[in-house]
């Protein structure tokens, strides 16, 4: 049954549905009650306005009462997200003859050839095409960047209308005034819509912030005052000031940024007079929001600081945040990376209620961000947007801002290098030459190389791409490592569906020679983990304190950008058995803090431990227990047929002469270490190149000289020791 109109309750609009273009998502019942279907005009009302918009059908109909609107058509209606919005079919919408607009504040827009006026810069043929088939209203305002707003002046026949093909756009050179808009009086444009992921962080924010604005007599029947201050914190990069923007503008409150260090004077009693007036002006403009980036900076621990000037600056922010003065609609919003470092008196309820951490985005949040910044990208067919967000491990919000910046860059050298665009005479380039730029999935993968995620930058390790074919034999070791590490991290529900925890930490064990180090970059390369190595004597420092400090942050680094694997390479240089050292305890104290971190009270989720190392008899016993390295892997040295797969790794691009036996060379090689394999070759090639310095196939008589030069690592006894080391060390784990 066809009914009048239907209440939808307003949702946040899709990622990828762009700003601007007046998409409305219902569901199909409610376009069955409507009696419209995908593409028509359909009316929204609000209790304080209308507007026209062109419904779309949700791509989820779980809830069928809802209403998916962008944050530009929620200013326009004055309604948020959870309001009640009344739908109904849009009748009067008709096709436009004219369309004129004007330019909102200015009439030019600044370029490299100096400023010129904007509908000199925008087409209207181009804007019709960006218009086409969108509903218009007088008053209506087309953003066309973040600098330039248009505004629609006029319509023939008078509003609303909707642009087709044949409609005329006029832009006027005369600017209209900034002040008959409200909404560009707003002090930050971005909405929720920009900001993908973080939707529990979201959520708790409406509830603290926009709930007692809107609604206080909801709190005045409860006898409570609403929260007034919230604390933003996580690692640089994952959204926190981008959270506060969006937050200001969505309950059109009045909006004030401080950027810690600026408050700080060198003049008496200056820093502090700031802050007042800080706070007077948010109570004069109520409601309104108070938002301190990096606040660790000006209100960091009294106790820690020397400067009297951090000390009275703390002292002046506790008495204005809960002070005997009423502080009234005035919400502070506190943003810091380093929580730990801020003023305990700041961080109780009265001051920072609520305390939010802003994770590094999951690979659903990941796929999110880049949907938002690739809504205006023209992306080819070959792009795969999971596919990046999969790729993309540790890259928190900005890192994928950057990354798709990067991937339009090179899709542009590209573009620019390809020879369709004369650089000779800058200008206009022909629009079916510039529809032919487009992104795709091989620019992505450019930029991953240049854009890194910010918070492995400092302990990122390039690791060339090993795989497990580069590595000759070792079929069993390479099969349990494939379990306990590359299993977890590319399936982890498998594990949880089981019911197990996998493995927290894998130990390398064996020769000098035999492949663990490349084992490890296999792993890396394998499981698509981030990948932080750690090589054993850089962790000592000569300071007390800071070779814990160091195993402390390498973890702390591994929880936020999991799923990652960290390499400990000859383990046996920082963590000895405890009590045995000279080097007053440090050793003691790093295997303390290694222990407490591999199976402490902080769990660690998507992290595994690898280590190597040839010494494991030294190792401390507690680190060989289950729950810190679970698995104790030997590595031994290479059989005859594993020399024989060795060889053929190593020789895969060597040119060789008919008389090469490689059968024989893996009989003569008994006792030979990958390693040594490797300088055989090597030498074998050199011995060629001797006789004469070009190109040539690699004889039998040249590998007949490189065994006479590389002799073997290891000797039986050599061997049979540390399988005697093998056999104590199940032992040890068994008795732990």
């Amino acid at each position: 049954m066809v009914s009048q109109s239907v209440t939808l309750t307003v949702e946040e609009a899709y990622r990828s549905d762009r700003p601007g273009r007046k998409i409305v998502r219902i569901s199909d019942s409610a376009m069955e009650r409507l009696g419209i279907e995908t593409g028509d005009f359909v009316l929204i009302r609000s209790s304080k306005a209308e507007e026209v918009g062109v419904a779309w059908p949700l791509r989820d109909d779980s809830n069928p009462d809802i209403i998916r609107i962008d944050g530009h058509m929620r200013q326009v209606l004055g309604v948020s997200v959870g309001d009640k919005v009344e739908v109904m079919r849009a009748d009067n919408v008709k096709p436009a003859h004219r369309v004129e607009l004007a330019p909102v504040g200015q009439a030019t827009v600044q370029t490299f050839f100096g400023a010129v006026p904007i509908n000199m810069v925008v087409s209207p043929e181009d804007l019709r095409d960006e218009l086409i088939r969108k509903p218009l209203i007088r008053g209506d305002l087309v953003p066309l960047s973040d600098e330039i707003q248009l505004a629609v002046v006029n319509t023939n026949p008078s509003d609303p209308v909707y642009v087709t093909d044949d409609t005329e756009i006029i832009i006027r050179n005369e600017p209209v005034k900034p002040s008959e808009y409200p909404l560009l009086s707003r002090g930050t444009r971005v909405t929720w819509e920009d900001i993908g992921d973080l939707e529990e962080a979201k959520q708790r924010i409406r509830e603290i912030v926009e709930l007692p604005m809107k609604h206080p007599e909801i709190f005045q029947r409860l006898g409570i005052e609403p929260p007034k201050g919230i604390l933003l914190y996580g690692p640089p990069g994952t959204g926190k000031t981008l959270l506060a923007k969006a937050l200001a503008n969505e309950i059109g409150a009045y909006f004030i940024a401080i950027n810690g260090p600026e408050i700080m004077s060198k003049f008496y009693g200056e820093s502090e007079e700031r802050l007042r007036e800080v706070f007077k002006e948010a109570q004069e403009n109520a409601p309104s929001i108070i938002f301190i980036d990096e606040i660790d900076s000006i209100a960091p621990k009294r106790e820690e600081v020397t400067g009297e000037v951090e000390k009275r600056v703390v002292a002046q922010l506790l008495t204005l945040m809960d002070g005997i003065q009423e502080r009234g609609k005035v919400i502070v919003i506190g943003a810091t990376n380093r929580p730990e470092d801020l003023d305990p008196a700041l961080r109780r309820p009265g001051r920072f209620d609520r305390e939010i951490e802003i994770r590094p985005p999951d690979k659903q949040g990941r796929l999110e961000i880049l949907q938002v910044h690739t809504r205006n990208m023209p992306l080819d067919s070959d792009v795969n947007l999971a596919e990046i967000a999969d790729l993309t491990k540790g890259y928190t919000g900005a890192d994928l801002a950057a990354l798709a910046k990067e991937a339009a860059m090179a899709a542009v050298r590209e573009f620019m290098s390809s020879g369709k665009v004369d650089l000779s005479k800058p200008g206009e380039i022909k629009k079916e030459i510039l529809e032919t730029l487009k992104v795709s999935r091989r620019h992505f993968l450019e930029a991953m190389k240049v854009v890194r995620p910010t918070l492995i930058r400092e302990v990122f390790v390039e690791v060339p791409e090993v795989h497990w074919d580069d590595i000759g034999g070792l079929d069993n070791v390479k099969q349990e490592l494939r379990e306990v590490v590359e299993w977890p991290l590319k399936h982890p529900d498998v594990f949880q569906k089981m019911g197990i925890e996998p493995p927290k930490g894998v130990l390398l064990f064996g020769p000098p020679g035999t492949g663990k180090t490349m084992l490890a970059k296999a792993v890396a390369t394998e499981s698509g983990a981030n990948f932080i190595a750690i090589r054993g004597p850089e962790v000592l420092s000569k300071w007390v304190g800071e070779s814990e400090k160091a195993i402390r942050e390498t973890f702390r680094r591994a929880r936020e950008v999991a799923p990652v694997v960290v390499f400990f390479d000859e383990i046996d240089s920082i963590a000895p058995a405890r009590g045995y050292s000279f080097d007053s305890g440090v050793t003691d104290r790093i295997v303390n803090q290694l222990l407490t971190e591999m199976d402490g009270i902080v769990p660690l989720s998507n992290v595994v431990i690898l280590a190597a190392t040839n010494r494991p008899d030294i190792l401390d016993p507690a680190l060989l227990r289950p729950g810190r390295f679970d698995r104790v892997i030997y590595v031994p040295p290479p059989d005859r047929e594993s020399r024989k797969q060795i060889f053929k790794v190593h020789l895969r691009k060597v040119p060789l002469a008919n008389d090469v036996d490689i059968d024989r060379l893996a009989d003569l090689t008994e006792g030979y270490t990958g390693a040594d394999i490797a300088a055989v070759v090597r030498e074998a090639v050199f011995a060629k190149l001797r006789e004469k310095l070009e190109p040539g196939p690699v004889e039998w008589k040249h590998f007949e000289q490189a065994l006479k030069r590389v002799k073997p690592s290891l000797s039986r006894e050599d061997v049979m020791r540390y399988e005697q080391m093998g056999d104590r060390l199940k032992k040890m784990i068994m008795s732990v």
